[in-house]
């Protein structure tokens, strides 16, 4: 594709992205898809520069509003290209696949936006730091005097980290078998399991993924999933495992040894699984669909399990650096919806935890309300669980530095240079009720 047609595709394919519902992901994946004349390389430009636009969306938009110039896919694209020091050259417009010339407003919008910093004084914090104007008193009231550092990182790009599939190998063959296809990566600093590739790979075309060896999970994932503390031979409940990348690790840990529930209340979820199971030589996993917290399964289930990991749905405040549309699209009620929700989700995997077994509770969100708030409602309901703190854990169940001295696990980029998660462990110390 020329450099043209690139620019064109992209106004496309952002305009596509902000008329649906679905993730960003999803959209782009359809639209090169339906789009083979665009290559991979070609792709993969295309892709860049809409993703560029989005982790800048509100900071762009400023601009536009404040030089009064209406804010759509298009006008963000040229706004992006005047501050990559990109001019309007008419090449850029002209040949097969190209967007219409820029008109006389367009030209003067650029001809403004040359030399401007992407920053500016007079701009709000929430613009400055890329999220939704509504979530600036909770996250003030989190991080204080850091806010704008930790923002600032969650606006970068995520990197791509790897865990090591144990049934498969171990670190240093992970990384001997990357290297062997010119794939540098990195132990991380908080998981004995991560790897940090240094640059983005086709993962889909290594052998150390096609064969099991490494699964792509970031590393505050794999510390959740190292804290659930699953062992060989014991009963283990994954209560919303999804497409199962925290089920893969689990299985890992229990050596194929004992049972492990995979639940989800979306069935396409757990099918989904298959595959990933399959690569990963985990044959441990019973999948099961669920009709919801009040699924009869769960009450004649009561009392069975040692451990039950409950990563709870959630905001996905946590993953802004891997989704910036996302944060774009919630909204208060979503907030206070996905709290009943979880409060819900909570109480009923509870139900499945036997006298001395452990709940692990788990979110992707930064928020309070999602996280510390929900276990001091859950501990105020059921005085049948006390908090385990987490760095009395570590030593034994992670076994590196412990990246928090609170009880529970927080993690930011910022802090830590992971996703945004939250853990809780959880332990039953009287008996089950069954209810």
């Amino acid at each position: 594709m020329t450099p043209a047609a690139r620019i064109a595709a992209a106004i496309e394919l952002l305009a596509t992205i902000e008329s649906e519902t679905r993730p960003a992901d999803q959209v782009a994946s359809f639209f090169f898809k339906n789009r083979r004349y665009i290559g991979a390389k070609d792709r993969r430009a295309v892709a860049d520069t809409v993703w560029r636009v989005l982790r800048r969306k509100a900071r762009i938009d400023w601009w536009l509003e404040r030089l009064e110039h209406p804010a759509e896919a298009r006008a963000r694209v040229l706004a992006d290209l005047a501050f990559e020091g990109q001019s309007l050259e008419p090449a850029l417009f002209q040949g097969a696949h190209s967007a219409p010339p820029p008109g006389r407003e367009e030209k003067r919008l650029m001809e403004r936006l040359k030399g401007c910093d992407l920053f500016h004084r007079d701009q709000p914090a929430w613009v400055r730091g890329e999220f939704p104007e509504w979530l600036t008193p909770k996250l003030e009231a989190l991080w204080g005097s850091d806010l704008a550092a930790q923002v600032g990182t969650m606006r970068d790009e995520a990197p791509l980290d790897l865990r090591v599939n144990s049934l498969k190998g171990d670190r240093g063959a992970a990384i001997a078998s990357l290297a062997a296809e010119q794939i540098k990566a990195e132990p991380t600093r908080w998981s004995p399991l991560g790897l940090r590739l240094t640059a983005r790979a086709p993962m889909v075309q290594l052998q150390a993924w096609r064969t099991g060896l490494v699964e792509i999970q970031d590393e505050g994932s794999q510390l959740v999933a190292l804290l659930t503390d699953a062992r060989p031979g014991m009963a283990v409940c994954d209560y919303c495992a999804g497409a199962g990348g925290k089920t893969l690790a689990i299985a890992a840990q229990m050596e194929n040894k004992g049972r492990l529930v995979a639940c989800d209340v979306a069935e396409w979820r757990v099918d989904k699984a298959a595959d990933r199971l399959r690569r990963a030589g985990v044959h441990n996993v019973t999948r099961r669909v669920i009709s919801g917290a009040a699924d009869k399964w769960i009450k004649r289930s009561a009392g069975s399990y040692d451990r039950v990991l409950v990563d709870a749905p959630c905001t996905g405040t946590g993953t802004w650096r891997r989704n910036p549309d996302a944060k774009w699209n919630l909204t208060t009620t979503d907030l206070a919806e996905l709290v009943d929700s979880q409060r819900v989700i909570l109480a009923s995997a509870a139900r499945l935890v036997k006298a001395g077994g452990r709940l692990i509770y788990a979110t992707c969100s930064i928020l309070p309300d999602e996280n510390e708030s929900q276990i001091e409602a859950f501990l105020d309901s059921h005085p049948d669980f006390k908090l385990v703190p987490v760095p009395g854990l570590w030593s034994e169940l992670v076994g590196t530095e412990c990246p928090v001295d609170q009880p529970t696990l927080r993690l930011s980029p910022f802090s830590h240079g992971t996703d945004g998660f939250f853990a809780a462990v959880l332990e039953r110390v009287g008996p089950t009720s069954g209810s």
